[in-house]
Order: structure tokens, then C-alpha cells, then sequence
């Protein structure tokens, strides 16, 4: 086997055992919100409340952790080459970089209503999360701008070649 064809298949298996890791995590995370909130609705009821918005926490993480696994596994494993074109990279990159905008701003909204409940003098992390993810989505809006650009001026020259 030659060099070259070894690193892929080596590059196709990492990316295939860290899917697995990250997705397991993910259950292991969705699993333990699961039983948190079991825990909690035993105690009290604000103990189950507090609960409830710790696990929302962690299924929002639990979905962008899949997400990213998802996306190493079709992207790196299954597909194992570059995008083909500009258009297909934008949407793939779209899409994985919506899913973590939306996992921090459910973050930033279930750590409002927790730090809100107790402390409101800690708000700052809660504002930073939710700013963060205003940067996120700005930035995203930039990129699809840039590459639609880029999609109008190669994307003639792309079709071309996959002919």
C-alpha cells in the first residue's frame, strides 16, 4: 500500500473512532441531564426546576457535540476528500456552524434563567455567551456573503470540471 493511501485510510479511522467517542459523550451527557432530572423531581420542586434547566443545557450540548461527529463522519470518513466546489463547502460549513450559533444561544438563554433566579449580579457570563453567539451568527452572515461572491465568479469554472 502506498504512502499516500495509508495516511487517508489512518486519517478515515482517527476520524471515525473520535465520531464514535463524541457521539457516546453525547448520549452519555443526554443520559445524564435524564437522570438529573429524575433526581431532582425526587427532592423538590425547585430542585427538579433547577434540574430541568440543566439538562436543557445538556441536550443543547449533546446535539452540537452529535452535530460535530456527524459532520467528521459524513465529511471525513464517508466522503474522505475535499469539497468539490465552493458552494458545496459554504453549505456544509453553514450548516455545522448554525447548529453550534443555536447550541449557544439555548446555552446563553438556560444560563439567564438559572443565574437569573439566584444571582443577577452574575449575568456577565450568561451576556457574554449570548453575545458570542450574535458574534457567531455575524460572522457566518459575512462568510455566506464573501462566498456567494466567490461562488458567482468560480462557480461557472466549477461546473465545468465536474462535467
Amino acid at each position: 500500500m502506498e504512502l499516500g493511501r495509508l495516511m487517508e485510510w489512518l486519517s478515515r479511522l482517527a476520524f471515525a473512532v473520535a465520531s464514535v467517542v463524541l457521539m457516546a459523550m453525547s448520549l452519555g451527557l443526554v443520559i445524564y441531564g435524564g437522570v438529573d432530572v429524575l433526581r431532582g423531581l425526587s427532592a423538590s420542586w425547585n430542585d427538579a426546576s433547577t434540574a430541568l434547566l440543566a439538562a436543557i443545557g445538556y441536550v443543547v450540548i449533546a446535539m452540537a457535540v452529535f452535530d460535530v461527529a456527524k459532520y467528521f463522519v459524513q465529511e471525513e470518513v464517508i466522503r474522505g476528500r475535499e469539497m468539490r466546489n465552493a458552494a458545496e463547502a459554504r453549505r456544509s460549513l453553514t450548516k455545522f456552524i448554525s447548529t453550534i450559533a443555536i447550541a449557544v444561544f439555548i446555552e446563553g438563554l438556560v444560563t439567564v434563567f438559572q443565574v437569573s433566579k439566584s444571582n443577577v449580579s452574575e449575568m456577565l457570563y450568561p451576556t457574554a455567551l449570548l453575545l458570542t453567539a450574535i458574534v457567531i451568527v455575524i460572522g457566518l452572515g459575512v462568510y455566506q456573503r464573501l462566498s456567494a461572491d466567490v461562488e458567482q465568479k468560480v462557480g461557472p469554472k466549477d461546473r465545468a470540471k465536474e462535467r
